[in-house]
């Protein structure tokens, strides 16, 4: 099965089949796996990958629902929350609604400040019989999320929910929340899984991604797992900057003083990516942002013998620089 498996990606995604046939013939079934992981390097496989696809709001392999929220726009009427469905690889647009928001202009940076956060978060939990203010029920987001943790920024509490049951409207803005009106709400609820859902906030309307953004980080995805799991150490730390800070708040020095010593135990390593998506992360430096998420299973041997290993989803927060991808925090 995994011979057969390896051959219908190598024939249907990328190159002409006796190429790989013969690949096979000669060398084996690691041959082609060496073949496919140099190809997974490559921006022209990305191009050709993503040629059909709706990728205005990112790259997404596991993901069905995605809600875009403005906030501080001036040329709108009011603040919008707009809710696509991915449907036949083509984003589609389910709603389109005029939003209340948190009262305070830019990014949230601290508990209470009344503002409406910046970035990319997903949805968390789905709540009903709350107090009438929040209206027939509400999705509760992931805000404070790594990249925010790491920026100091605190709150929590931050909800799509729907106006007051009792119907008073007197104030236009929220406590930081997105708020649309409940029959909406309720349609919208009728219409997603919140698991499957992401919410992009931005402070101004939506900027586009660009394909070859999600070119250049694909390949360098592939190109900074293909350096990890051979133990070239430079490779590997040439693709994070050096402001990065893991999650437990350790910096760029530190970090690599450790992977150096890690790597130079020369364990074989078997690393997994899939379930890739990749979201614009809108923020106020006009950095040219990203939010990575994938699923990774990572098995690492020594002397033949297991040493280490983790399976679950991890994230990273990358931004593109000279056109290269730099990590600036990883979880």
């Amino acid at each position: 099965m995994k011979i057969i498996w390896l051959l219908l990606i190598a024939v249907f995604s990328y190159a002409n089949e006796y190429d790989w046939i013969q690949v096979y013939r000669e060398n084996g079934v690691e041959a082609l796996e060496k073949k496919i992981d140099a190809i997974l390097q490559t921006q022209d496989y990305w191009k050709e990958v993503m040629k059909d696809k709706d990728t205005r709001f990112g790259y997404y392999e596991d993901l069905k629902y995605l809600f875009i929220a403005s906030k501080d726009a001036p040329k709108l009427e009011s603040p919008k929350l707009k809710l696509y469905a991915l449907e036949n690889g083509k984003w589609v647009e389910r709603l389109n609604a005029n939003s209340l928001v948190g009262s305070k202009g830019g990014n949230k940076q601290k508990e209470g400040d009344l503002a409406t956060p910046i970035g990319v978060y997903t949805l968390e939990k789905r709540l009903v019989n709350l107090d009438q203010y929040y209206g027939p029920l509400a999705f509760t987001t992931s805000y404070p999320n790594l990249y925010d943790r790491l920026q100091k920024r605190t709150g929590y509490g931050i909800w799509i929910h729907g106006m007051p049951l009792n119907g008073n409207r007197e104030e236009l803005n929220t406590r930081g929340c997105i708020a649309i009106e409940n029959n909406l709400l309720t349609t919208v609820d009728q219409i997603i899984d919140y698991r499957d859902s992401l919410l992009i906030t931005f402070s101004n309307e939506i900027k586009e991604v660009k394909k070859q953004d999600l070119e250049i980080i694909l390949s360098n995805l592939f190109q900074w797992k293909e350096a990890w799991k051979n133990n070239v150490i430079d490779t590997c730390l040439s693709f994070y900057g050096e402001d990065f800070i893991r999650y437990d708040g350790q910096k760029y020095n530190a970090f690599a003083a450790v992977k150096r010593q890690i790597f130079g135990k020369g364990e074989e390593k078997n690393i997994q990516f899939n379930k890739i998506n990749i979201s614009p992360y809108p923020n106020e430096e006009n950095k040219n942002l990203f939010k990575v998420s994938y699923h990774q299973d990572y098995k690492a041997y020594l002397n033949g013998k297991l040493n280490y290993s983790s399976n679950g989803d991890k994230e990273l927060y990358v931004e593109l620089r000279n056109g290269k991808m730099q990590i600036l925090a990883e979880k």
